[in-house]
């Protein structure tokens, strides 16, 4: 298990990463090019072994292994591979006049050492596409697996150092002991995928040394529907969402249901006749749903469901068995808004359905809340689609679907508020452990006088003129003339 292994030695682990870093070999294309490969290489060699690490943790087919993390990780390291020397080239700037002739660059660099604090609900993908980034813009990387997720946690640290450079990429497993360990060095990146509450931990440490962090948080994200929909693809796509994505353990998963009052009686229907559908009259038996991942968060869940503001709200499903971690995707209608259930990210297969009026009414219920993030928006109205884009804030949004846009490798992904700081996937990915270094390149063959003391009224109306762009007026003052007024 991976809160059995030893507690590491963070600091001579640190200086270890640093003599490498200091060398300069992560640095070349040749090396992150390999180390990229490398990764590809593993994940497309030992696939079989991942499939079966995420059943034991989670529960999860081989078709949401594939289709929800390995299919994304593989087309990120494609990318960033083809991308590579474009990404590291210099970007040529346009100068300021003042400093004529010059050239002006931004350099990337990379960062130094990372930190990256995986989750337990997408262990691979969220353990290995920031590796990508790291990897990508020449870092040496740590790589902290969740202990909720240990067979994944485990496969990591036995294959990693097979495929890459352990002398610049390392996985080191544990709990809390283990991550506080590391969060007392000082790194150059950190990058933490979790809850907003250990984000807070993690900002916190990295403040005593100024490292730079990107959080990737949660958020209760919300759904809004309207009746201009297609009823049975818009319940396709919110089934998907929710339980495909580990059965509503995910950041992305829709939290719950907006709908327009008209609508909900026609929407309710066609959710449970397609839930049915897709999992079957007894969903414990389907294999295209994940187990909750540890007693722990089954009690948690139940919790919610057996509170009194939430027991008679259930509409369908509600079934639980806790040998097995199985609750079954359940419906709740209009559970009140102070309820506990509303009051903090779900992360499971329950989704309540709150009936608004419109879509002001849904606004303004999501503008109360922290900042989620994503927001998902079914509705064929343009004015209404514009006024949720424009009205609303979130880390992201997706109209007429939901979780889709986490697959655009060209969309940056990330949070906003108490969702999230920073973002990556592709070139965000890259810009992420980077540092963007700006270079002024200057030669020795013009020199502007006025810019030397001492400093005379002629001077002052040269370096005006030059710092304004008064063209005409930097002419009349080097000719020694006055502007008629």
């Amino acid at each position: 298990m991976a809160t059995d292994v030893p507690l590491v030695d963070a600091a001579q682990l640190l200086g270890e990463l640093r003599r490498t870093f200091s060398s300069g070999r992560t640095k070349s294309e040749k090396w992150r090019s390999q180390q990229l490969r490398a990764l590809l290489k593993m994940v497309t060699e030992q696939e079989k072994e991942i499939c079966k690490a995420l059943t034991l943790d989670l529960g999860k087919s081989e078709y949401e292994t594939y289709a929800c993390e390995l299919a994304m990780l593989l087309d990120s390291c494609k990318l960033a591979i083809k991308r590579l020397k474009k990404w590291m080239s210099p970007e040529k700037r346009p100068i300021a006049v003042a400093t004529i002739p010059s050239t002006a660059i931004v350099h990337p660099e990379p960062l130094g050492i990372a930190l990256v604090v995986s989750a337990w609900n997408f262990p691979i993908l969220l353990a290995l596409d920031p590796l990508v980034g790291a990897v990508a813009a020449g870092c040496a990387v740590v790589i902290k697996p969740s202990e909720i997720a240990p067979a994944t946690s485990a496969f990591l640290a036995k294959f990693i150092p097979m495929y890459m450079d352990k002398e610049a990429i390392c996985v080191v497993e544990g709990g809390v002991q283990q991550i506080t360990a590391l969060l007392d060095q000082k790194w150059d990146k950190i990058f933490f995928t979790g809850s907003a509450k250990v984000g807070r931990i993690m900002m916190a440490a990295a403040a005593k040394h100024l490292t730079p962090v990107t959080l990737e948080l949660g958020g209760k994200c919300p759904i809004y529907i309207d009746s201009t929909v297609d009823v049975k693809v818009a319940a396709k796509r919110i089934i998907c969402g929710k339980w495909t994505c580990s059965d509503g353990q995910a950041c992305l998963s829709p939290n719950h249901l907006l709908v327009e009052e008209c609508f909900v009686p026609k929407l309710i229907s066609t959710l449970k006749t397609t839930m049915v559908e897709f999992y079957g009259e007894d969903p414990r038996t389907s294999k295209d749903l994940a187990h909750i991942v540890n007693k722990n968060h089954f009690k948690r869940l139940t919790a919610l469901l057996d509170d009194p503001a939430t027991a008679e709200k259930i509409i369908h499903g509600g079934e639980r068995d806790e040998k097995s971690l199985y609750i079954a995707p359940t419906l709740l209608l209009d559970v009140p808004l102070d309820a506990p259930i509303m009051n903090e990210e779900i992360f499971g297969p329950l989704l309540p359905i709150i009936t608004v009026k419109g879509p002001d009414e849904a606004i303004d219920i999501i503008s109360k809340e922290p900042k989620p993030l994503a927001i998902y928006v079914f509705t064929d109205n343009k004015a209404v689609q514009e006024k949720m884009v424009s009205e609303t804030s979130s880390g992201g949004m997706v109209i007429n679907d939901a979780v889709v846009h986490f697959l655009c490798p060209h969309l940056p992904f990330g949070g906003v508020g108490e969702s999230g700081i920073g973002a990556y996937h592709g070139k965000a990915s890259f810009d992420a452990f980077s540092h963007q270094k700006s270079i002024l390149y200057r030669g020795f063959t013009i020199e502007v006088y006025a810019r030397y003391p001492p400093y005379t009224t002629h001077k002052q109306k040269v370096i005006r003129a030059l710092l304004g762009r008064d063209f005409l007026g930097l002419l009349l003052a080097l000719l020694g003339f006055r502007r008629q007024e």
